[in-house]
């Protein structure tokens, strides 16, 4: 009789411990189970050769664990099939696939594909652009409490894509995606502040930013925001982003 692998066998107490342990020691364990055939663990697997952590990254690598844990019916591994096919990780670019794989797993409930499929149709890459698709998406995803899809909300509404142009539904929606983590509601949010004048919290939320943002993110808020000619918009707060961690525009 075949003896299970050891993540498996473990208590959960004792598992969070292993997962927690040195990335070397944490890849061992995590091959051991996924070639065994355990979905969850072919997930993982395919995340540490994606990053590189606890193994040498490997692309190619990692979207075979992918796909083996979607053949499994794991409906993250779909979507990060999904990803590898939208950015080119361990296989040539190809968004209308990347776009069929973020529709299984939308269909099958997840939040993250029904955002990054709605974030396709959007810009119309792999499908036909298609906002008023996207739009449903985006709410099917906050209802399930997404807050990458509650900023989309704002946005829409901002910009007035396939709704009325609503500055107060804007507004509601960046804040509800800031309150829920979203470093980009959080800017978006700030931004508003500033329209109305209120600065003292737009200086606070711009703090809360700079705790997740990206460097990314942060650069380009940063640039953005000394490009606006608003004497709102002065050094004091622009300095916010420098004392961060990170940064971001929607």
């Amino acid at each position: 009789m075949t003896s299970q692998p050891r993540l498996i066998a473990m208590t959960q107490a004792n598992r969070e411990t292993a997962l927690a342990g040195p990335p070397e020691d944490v890849a061992i364990l995590l091959l051991e189970a996924a070639e065994a055939g355990h979905d969850e663990a072919q997930l993982l697997a395919g995340q540490i050769h994606l990053d590189g952590r606890g193994v040498s990254r490997n692309p190619t690598e990692a979207l075979r664990w992918f796909g083996l844990a979607a053949q499994s019916g794991n409906v993250m591994a779909m979507n990060m099939v999904g990803r590898c096919c939208e950015h080119g990780w361990g296989t040539a670019v190809d968004k209308g696939l990347a776009a069929q794989w973020y529709g299984s797993a939308a269909e099958r409930g997840l939040d993250w594909a029904m955002y990054n499929l709605a974030t396709l149709y959007t810009l119309g890459e792999g499908v036909s652009e298609d906002r008023t698709e996207a739009f449903r998406l985006f709410q099917q995803a906050a209802a399930l409490g997404h807050a990458k899809s509650v900023n989309m909300i704002g946005s829409y509404y901002e910009d007035g894509w396939t709704v009325d142009r609503d500055l107060d539904e804007a507004a509601r929606h960046y804040q509800q995606a800031g309150e829920q983590g979203d470093f980009r509601g959080q800017f978006n949010h700030a931004r508003m502040l500033v329209d109305a004048g209120d600065i003292d919290c737009a200086r606070e939320w711009l703090k809360r930013m700079t705790q997740t943002a990206t460097p990314a993110f942060r650069e380009k808020a940063r640039l953005w925001m000394t490009q606006q000619s608003a004497p709102a918009w002065n050094a004091d707060l622009i300095r916010v982003l420098d004392g961060g961690h990170e940064s971001a525009t929607r």
